[in-house]
């Protein structure tokens, strides 16, 4: 809603009483450089600046169309830290806040938070009896001229896995539908917008028009199944969720980004979330090889490759090898109807003892409505087969039903300690937070397209870091060893090709978050890739910080990790375009250094698998020049500070 003079003169021709009625708050970030403006009289309307620079303009919030008389109101501060069980980008996270809490006299209370790198609202209810949502308004007011990267969608019936249009924030009509994340850009600077605590709800979506503004999947009315794993919607009732009792309902958020790069250390998803309930201890994230990027396409074997127990008994092998935790199953190991109907020559038990000896576990695929029909009988049995962990598929809608599904697959696995990834699924929102053992999850056009189509290429793998992996981990399956420039890609769904470099792919392990990591290539191509190895196998998936150093959405990424054991890694990748990279060291604690340096070979422009790893001592002040081919990357490991 955009804010004009004549509005001004309108109001103050208005009744006293009108003027009475009007209730303003401000709120200020902790460092002061955020103002949150909100005003309350027949609507509630908010406004963000910051260092004085508009971003939000007057922008209207509401819930079941209220009446909002505000009955009590309060300000407070907080400053804490936290220490995530799973540690995604850091290893603590600071967490300071100011908010501002509103009691209105309906039964509903608004809440407000400035962070010095964004703003949330969310909508709590004190209602007792059962009750429906049937309005919820959340506009997000920004001048036309400012640009998008926006995840457009055909409907609400999605894996959520798009591409990101550049718009003009002008040129998004109400015709234009995108899921979350969504990101803008306005007066320079970088505007995220997504959720967290998405809990008995329906996740929201953007539409355009007069401005950008939150839509949701209204209750589903009536449903059609239209295969083993798709149970579409064909129609809907009037209202977004039918409730009973008190509520907090998803928070809304604006992460604002001066630079590109402060976009990749936002953990507002996290911060907001609820915290867990019981022990997550048991939690152990790590890499996984995985099987259907390649149809268990093995070769160099003395056994007929395909879904049996002796192609799984080599994925254990390998994956031992080089210490990768687990093995998952994919589809194919048993019916997708049946659970307990296994494949002719799957063994699982015997797999799980035969891991077991080599410190390797076994993770299952599942659809989610076979899973949804056998749930406790499954889930307890692949508990007591020793299985460690679930991978959840084809859910593709987040209205309200479906939302709930995703918590009671999180408390049902958790139940009996097992893992959870969701595939099929909307973005992540603090998961990591509430449901520690849901490690991972899709919601990301990811390197399973390269099968078919050439669109996982380095721009929107350089895209992915500053936008839909803020939301949190995304299991973006990295790993391809047939790499190839753009000229030379073509689909070869049993052997796959990825676009870029080698050490393009390598960089995802450092850049791309997944606390459980796939490898999506054939064994057989690791086995003959011992310097890609010298990596793959000692790369972490946890962090205890996490340093950007060079980036811009859509041409390049260069950061800086701490894993636990105190080793450093570097690593960069970039669009289409060779770039030359300076690395400077000098975020590293004073010493000397043993370096391991995978980069892009001289003629890794004409064939993209061409890389050289180089080994070396190298000082903390360091100056690194690094020329990267295009779709290039690299790879630092610094370890055993001599000093």
């Amino acid at each position: 809603m955009k804010f004009h003079p004549w509005l001004a003169c309108a109001f103050l021709l208005g009744s006293a009483s009108a003027i009475h009625a009007q209730q303003k708050f401000t709120l200020l970030s902790p460092d002061k450089s955020i103002t949150l403006s909100v005003s309350v009289g027949a609507n509630i309307t908010y406004s963000v600046s910051q260092d004085n620079k508009p971003l939000i303009g007057n922008s209207v919030v509401s819930f079941n169309k209220g009446n909002w008389k505000v009955s009590r109101s309060k300000q407070s501060s907080h400053e804490g830290q936290l220490t995530p069980i799973v540690k995604q980008k850091t290893a603590t996270i600071d967490d300071r806040y100011n908010e501002l809490h509103i009691d209105f006299n309906n039964a509903l209370s608004l809440e407000w938070r400035a962070y010095d790198n964004g703003v949330a609202w969310h909508w709590i209810t004190r209602e007792k009896g059962p009750y429906k949502v049937t309005d919820e308004q959340a506009e997000f007011n920004m001048d036309k001229t400012g640009k998008a990267w926006y995840p457009q969608e055909d409907g609400f019936y999605s894996h959520n896995e798009r591409k990101y249009i550049p718009y003009g924030v002008g040129e998004i009509d109400e015709n234009k539908l995108a899921s979350l994340p969504a990101l803008f850009e306005v007066n320079g600077t970088k505007l995220l917008i997504t959720e967290s605590g998405l809990y008995n709800y329906a996740g929201m979506w953007l539409r355009g028009g007069n401005s950008i503004h939150g839509v949701f999947p209204h209750f589903p009315k009536t449903v059609k199944i239209t295969s083993d794993r798709d149970e579409q919607v064909e129609s809907r009732q009037d209202y977004i969720a039918e409730l009973k009792g008190p509520q907090a309902f998803p928070w809304r958020i604006v992460m604002i980004a001066r630079k590109d790069g402060d976009l990749l250390t936002n953990q507002l998803v996290y911060q907001l979330a609820p915290d867990a309930k019981g022990d997550f201890s048991w939690v152990k994230p790590g890499k996984v090889q995985w099987d259907w990027w390649h149809y268990n396409n093995v070769y160099e074997v003395d056994f007929r490759a395909g879904i049996n127990n002796d192609t799984y008994k080599y994925y254990i092998d390998v994956a031992s090898k080089y210490g990768i935790e687990y093995v998952l199953l994919d589809e194919g190991w048993c019916s997708t109807r049946d659970l307990f109907s296994l494949a002719q020559d799957i063994n699982v038990k015997e797999l799980v003892a035969y891991g077991k000896k080599r410190h390797v576990d076994i993770l299952l695929w599942s659809s989610w409505m076979v899973l949804n029909q056998q749930m406790d009988m499954a889930l307890d049995t692949f508990a007591a087969w020793g299985v460690k962990g679930i991978k959840v598929d084809f859910m593709q809608r987040d209205d309200q039903p479906m939302v709930q599904y995703y918590e009671k697959v999180a408390n049902a696995a958790a139940k009996r300690q097992l893992l959870v990834d969701f595939h099929g699924a909307y973005k992540p929102i603090g998961w990591l937070r509430t449901h520690p053992n849901v490690l991972t999850s899709e919601g990301v056009m990811g390197n399973e397209i390269s099968k078919f189509a050439n669109l996982i290429d380095p721009v929107h793998t350089t895209t992915l870091p500053f936008i839909r992996q803020v939301a949190g981990p995304m299991d973006f399956t990295p790993g391809g060893m047939i790499n190839v420039q753009k000229d030379q890609w073509s689909a070869q769904p049993a052997e796959p090709m990825t676009l870029g470099t080698r050490c393009n792919q390598l960089a995802m392990y450092v850049i791309f978050e997944s606390p459980l990591q796939m490898l999506c290539d054939i064994p057989t191509h690791y086995l003959h890739e011992p310097e890609a190895m010298e990596l793959l196998s000692k790369v972490p998936v946890q962090w205890a910080k996490t340093i950007p150093l060079q980036a811009k959405v859509g041409e390049y990424v260069v950061m800086a990790r701490q894993a636990l054991n105190g080793d450093w890694y570097v690593a960069g990748m970039t669009n289409w375009d060779a770039r030359d990279v300076e690395v400077d060291l000098s975020f590293l604690p004073a010493g000397t250094y043993q370096m391991q340096l995978w980069k892009d070979g001289v003629n890794a422009d004409k064939n993209a698998k061409d890389f050289k790893l180089e080994k070396r001592a190298i000082g903390s002040g360091a100056r690194l020049p690094l020329k990267l081919a295009p779709g290039g990357g690299f790879v630092i490991r610094l370890s055993g500070n001599m000093e």
